[in-house]
């Protein structure tokens, strides 16, 4: 197994949903310190890693996932849930997940239609997964709502799916490869390059607690920065150019444009190391690049990422994919910093 896949693995294993990232952030840090590599935190709780005081270029992926909150308590004991993030819940009805609580206590779980069973519910397969049509069956012995309260659940705990990670023929499988599939790719070149290189480059890498919510880029950089190079999922389906076995060059999202001048040194870096590669455009996608540049911050942005298929869902990646947008990364700050 290739060590950004061994990465990616630890990663997945570890509940991340938006706004409950410090275990995952937590475990990031030790591995890079370990390397090494220095570490802080930004006020609103990012993560910036590297060795140089002054970076001009910053590398930025999202650790937060999508994931769930208990919205209350239901009559019989069970949960009800609201979505944190774009969860696409046909594709997580019947799986499991943790509850946590906010003392720190843990629960089993699944996400369920409610009435599921066809043999009493003619309708099940019709009904439509939304969230009031949907529960989550607590694996504890409940049958009212005050069983549940003794149990220290509350609303606002956080839900968080398990990924099922995979590993065949070179395909990764999981939930949540949006975007732990570059954060692994970041910390793999990070550990490549060594802490007494990243002195000398002016080089930082970003990890981001909010992306699935819209603002996780918006604030935190360091203000010698003068270009951001996002790294999230590239998009895999019909219209688009994504390959799972490629990196993907975004050349517009959802929210425009992204940096002229980046984009074309990002694709002529890997016409010219023979990177397996495809220039896009995404029709329903934002990036913490966006909210950067929403925010106001005033450097270039542009966006590269392993093909992921069916995103907010069963997603799939191949370490082929990986490495690319690895080998893509190297490149670019190599030519940068003339190395």
């Amino acid at each position: 197994m290739e060590r950004a896949v061994e990465i990616l693995r630890e990663i997945l294993e570890i509940p991340s949903p938006t706004g409950y990232t410090k275990e995952v952030l937590a475990h990031i840090e030790r591995k890079l310190n370990e390397a090494g590599i220095r570490t802080y935190y930004t006020n609103k709780g990012a993560l910036i890693a590297g060795n140089h005081p002054e970076p001009k270029l910053v590398v930025a992926g999202h650790v937060d996932t999508l994931g769930a909150m208990v919205k209350g308590i239901l009559p019989d004991g069970h949960l009800s849930f609201t979505r944190v993030g774009g969860l696409l819940l046909p594709a997580f009805e019947g799986e499991y997940c943790t509850i946590v609580t906010r003392s720190g206590k843990k629960y089993r779980g699944t996400l369920l239609l409610k009435n599921p069973s066809v043999h009493v519910n003619r309708e099940a397969g019709k009904k439509e997964r939304k969230e009031e049509n949907m529960y989550i069956r607590l694996d504890e012995l409940v049958e009212k709502k005050e069983d549940t309260e003794k149990l220290g659940i509350k609303p606002g705990d956080f839900i968080a799916f398990d990924p099922k990670f995979e590993y065949v023929n070179g395909f990764v499988k999981a939930h949540f490869l949006d975007d732990k599939a570059s954060v692994a790719v970041m910390i793999d070149l990070m550990l490549d390059l060594g802490a007494k290189a990243l002195e000398k480059l002016q080089v930082a890498f970003f990890f981001s607690p909010y992306e699935e919510v819209g603002h996780g880029g918006s604030a935190g950089y360091p203000p010698t920065t003068e270009e951001l190079l996002v790294v999230d999922m590239g998009v895999v389906g019909e219209g688009v150019a994504g390959k799972e076995t490629a990196v993907s060059i975004a050349a517009k999202d959802s929210s425009g444009p992204y940096d002229y001048e980046m984009t074309t040194k990002l694709i002529e870096v890997a016409e010219e190391r023979s990177i397996p590669h495809v220039v896009d455009v995404f029709p329903y996608y934002g990036s913490d690049g966006s909210a950067a540049l929403r925010a106001g911050w005033d450097f270039r942005v542009a966006l590269i990422g392993p093909g992921v298929h069916a995103s907010h869902g069963m997603e799939r990646t191949h370490v082929k994919g990986l490495l690319a947008t690895k080998e893509l990364m190297k490149a670019y700050i190599e030519g940068k910093f003339g190395v």
